[in-house]
Order: structure tokens, then sequence, then C-alpha cells
């Protein structure tokens, strides 16, 4: 009966509301301060990884003995893993290293954690599946049950850091894809003000560092290897399998045929530039035209439910009340 008075007061309802209003003005306003600056960190690594560039170039070019990487070292008890299950071999595997490349993760240290992770992963879920089997849960099942439940649990920490690996590197396509098409009239315009190449693409990387982080930082190392490698192409290439999308493949290869035949650039900047926009507003549309269908099932279980309350409500209310 208090709950039934109270959804009936009005002033308790206007001030219930008011305060929820409040509160949620309250937190969107300090929501940017509890936000983290991930620009200026991811920033901090290209530069890192610009420098550690130069220093490989000039050791190369000038034949002297190996310089210390700036890369940051591995732990100590990864490496020692590796090293005990000799998987050295492994590390040399160029496809996961390009993986993890586009993932965001460089050199000989991620390498080394994913293969140490991937080899202890399925151990330590095999046994916490079999502590909690066994002691939390106390399963009244045979045994050969909980050793399938144990050995699944291994399975799965097998291939967990590949899916989180995976994972990564979908979400960070993503992010660059959308903002792709921007930094491609970003770079349009810089070209055509007679900019070079590598002052163009260290100007669209500081400008579109705001909206895509992922990609500031992959044109940043891009200048940096046009700075420092003799072949200008590696570089080039260097960018599309760091990204592996398309679009940026079709501009790399743009670039090369400018670079060797001398060719001019902005033209085709401006196809590339509207071929991309088109296609972000292709990918927009499907989703907008994906999304009935999948607002169905939501607004017959939550909206439907709420709306037949909000309508019969004040009429049960009503009959309560004579």
């Amino acid at each position: 009966m208090m709950l039934g008075s109270l959804l009936t007061n009005t002033d308790f309802i206007i001030a219930f509301s008011s305060a929820i209003s409040v509160g949620g003005a309250i937190l969107v306003l300090s929501w940017p301060y509890f936000a983290r600056d991930e620009f200026t960190t991811r920033m901090a690594q290209v530069a890192s990884e610009r420098e550690r560039i130069r220093l490989r170039e000039r050791t190369r070019l000038n034949d002297r003995n190996k310089q210390p990487s700036l890369r940051s070292e591995p732990k100590k008890l990864f490496k020692t893993i590796v090293d005990w299950l000799d998987l050295e071999k492994r590390m040399e595997d160029g496809d996961l290293s390009q993986k993890l490349r586009m993932a965001g993760y460089r050199g000989q240290s991620p390498v080394i954690t994913f293969l140490a992770v991937r080899a202890i992963a399925p151990l330590v879920m095999f046994l916490v599946a079999i502590f909690y089997v066994f002691v939390v849960l106390r399963l009244q099942h045979p045994l050969f049950v909980k050793l399938g439940i144990a050995v699944a649990a291994a399975w799965f920490g097998y291939f967990a850091p590949q899916l989180y690996v995976k994972n990564k590197i979908t979400k960070r396509q993503e992010a660059i894809r959308r903002s792709w098409p921007d930094a491609m009239d970003l770079l349009l315009i810089c070209v055509e003000c007679g900019m070079s190449i590598e002052s163009a693409l260290r100007k669209v990387s500081e400008e579109i560092g705001s909206q895509c982080v992922e990609l500031a930082e992959e044109l940043s190392l891009t200048t940096a290897e046009l700075s420092y490698l003799q072949d200008r192409r590696k570089a080039y290439e260097n960018l599309a399998e760091r990204t592996g999308l398309d679009g940026v493949k079709g501009v790399v290869t743009s670039l090369i045929q400018s670079e060797k035949y001398g060719t001019p650039l902005a033209q085709s900047l401006r196809v590339l530039a509207q071929e991309n926009r088109d296609m972000r507003m292709s990918e927009a549309e499907k989703k907008a035209a994906a999304l009935p269908p999948k607002l169905t099932v939501p607004m017959i279980l939550f909206f439907l439910p709420v709306l037949f309350a909000v309508i019969i409500t004040p009429a049960v209310i009503k009959i309560m009340s004579i």
C-alpha cells in the first residue's frame, strides 16, 4: 500500500524524475574528465618506435655493432618459459608476428608474451576448473564428466590468447576503416597544397589523432620509415600489412606507382577518397537496413510490456480506488 501511494503521489514522481535527470546531467558533464587520454600514450609509443627505426637503419648503413633496442623487454618469467619449452622456432613465425603487428603489438616482446601465455593458459585453466568442479561445486557426476569439463576449460585456455588477438585486430581495423576516408581527404588537401608525402602524412597523423589513435599511430610509423628506409616502397607495403584493409592497400598501390613512374598523385587520391567515402556510406546504409529485424525481439520483450504498463496502470489505480 505504501508503494502504491508513492506511485500515485505526484510530488514524489516529480522529485524522483528530477533527481534522475540531475544525476544523469552531472554524469554526462563529468564523463570527459574520467576518460583516459589514450592518444598521448600511443603517440609516446610511436615516438619510441620511430627512434628504434632510426637506430636500426643507422646501424645497418654504418655497419657497426648492433645498438640496443628501445622496445620494452619481455618479462623474465615469460622468457624463461619460452626457453624452457624450446619455443624459439615459433618466434620466427612470420604469420604470428604479422598478426600481432596488426593488433598493435610490435617487436619480439609481444611474441614471447603470446607464446608463454598460450603455453601456460591451458594448465592454469585446467587447475582452476578442477578446483571449481571438485571443491567449490562438488558436482555429483561421474569422474569422466568432471574431467571432461576440466579438459574443455584447458582447450579454451589454449585458444583464448588467439581469440583475444583476433578481437584486437577486428576492433583496430574497424577504427581505422571508419577514419580512413577523412584521413584521405586531409591527405589530398595536403598534397594539392604542394606538401611532400612525408610532410603530408605527418600532418594528417597529427590532425587525425583526436579521431582515431590507431590510424595516427600507423601514419606516424610510415613517416618514420619513409625517412629512414632506403626502399620507400617497403614503407608503404608495411603500412598495408599492418592494417590489412583493402582501402589502405589501394592507396598504397597508388603511392608506389607515383614513386616509381611519377604519375600525378592528387587525382588518384581524389578518386580513392571518393570510393572510400562511398564504401563507408554503403556500410552505414547496410547497418541501418538491418536495424528493424534486430529491434523486433527487444521491442517485444522490453518496450511493449512497459507501454502496456503505462497505459493500463492508471486504469488499474482508478479501479482499485473505487
